[in-house]
């Protein structure tokens, strides 16, 4: 597999969870990240700091700029792309990883929370991908990728918390949309979706606990899918929505996926947005809904 070595990685959210996992997997290489999040200082319920971050990627082997950046804010935005350039010289990644959820109703959604999960899902997106643009066209084999789920127009989707879905999938239109306009400047778009739950601050303090903490997969899995998009030619790869272990089986030859498990005895939790169609790959087995309970 084409190695990071020496690649410049900006990666939102990158403080925690997926992104981190996504940068110490390029640090591994002796890649180049810059960790563009909020949380400067720790935080009574989310672990991890820009600060702690960056001291996980040295230690992986990679070189690490901590940038305090809210992704809404179109001057924090723009200041920390150019400190990355100004660091490293260019970015050839751009990681669109920052998410904010909240899975209520339509009458139980104020319109702050709504205003902040559009901000970050939708418009940071829009925003961090458009920043990155001129430098991505002067980089061998640019990315851009969004941690967003396929365009999967099911109304199971959006029953229940139609705010949050409509945000997400935000990100998953503006890979689209980009995709097919960035082709004249060989970038490649793509979205990357796990198929289970993967065990994050999200889902231990917004979703289920501790029960679906164990039922989940550990982040290793999407950095290792992410790890292996990157590796794809921009030129040709793009424009995909991809699952998790689907793409790690079908393209990159991974058989087991039992490593991936918080606790192997007990069933695996599905993931939101996942298309009915997709099926994993042999031998993952995935819990009834009934198992959740």
């Amino acid at each position: 597999m084409a190695s990071l070595k020496d690649k410049t990685l900006f990666i939102t959210g990158g403080s925690r969870g997926i992104g981190l996992a996504i940068a110490k997997r390029a640090a591994r290489d002796g890649a180049r990240l810059a960790i563009a999040a909020k949380t400067a200082e720790p935080h009574p319920k989310l672990e991890g700091t820009i600060h702690s971050a960056a001291k996980e990627i040295q230690d992986a082997g990679g070189i690490a700029l901590p940038i305090v950046c809210d992704i809404r804010d179109e001057e924090q935005v723009q200041r920390a792309v150019d400190l990355t350039v100004a660091t490293f010289g260019g970015i050839d990644i751009c990681v669109n990883n920052a998410s904010a959820i909240s899975l209520t109703n339509t009458d139980k959604t104020d319109m702050k929370r709504f205003d902040l999960m559009m901000g970050i899902n939708t418009r940071g997106t829009f925003l961090v991908s458009k920043t990155c643009l001129p430098h991505l066209r002067r980089s061998a084999n640019p990315h851009i990728l969004m941690m967003s789920p396929p365009l999967d127009m099911h109304p199971r989707w959006f029953g229940g918390h139609v705010a949050y879905s409509i945000a997400k999938y935000g990100m998953s239109l503006c890979v689209l949309g980009m995709a097919e306009e960035l082709k004249k400047d060989g970038i490649a778009v793509n979205a990357l979706w796990p198929r289970t739950t993967i065990a994050t601050a999200a889902i231990k303090n917004v979703l289920g606990g501790d029960k679906l903490m164990r039922m989940s997969r550990t982040p290793d899995i999407l950095s290792d899918a992410a790890h292996l998009i990157f590796a794809q030619p921009s030129k040709s790869f793009t424009g995909n929505f991809l699952i998790d272990d689907t793409f790690l089986h079908a393209t990159g030859g991974v058989t087991d996926f039992e490593h991936y498990r918080v606790d192997p005895s007990i069933p695996l939790a599905p993931d939101f947005f996942v298309p009915a169609d997709s099926k994993p790959p042999p031998g993952v087995k995935i819990a009834r809904v009934s198992e959740l309970a």
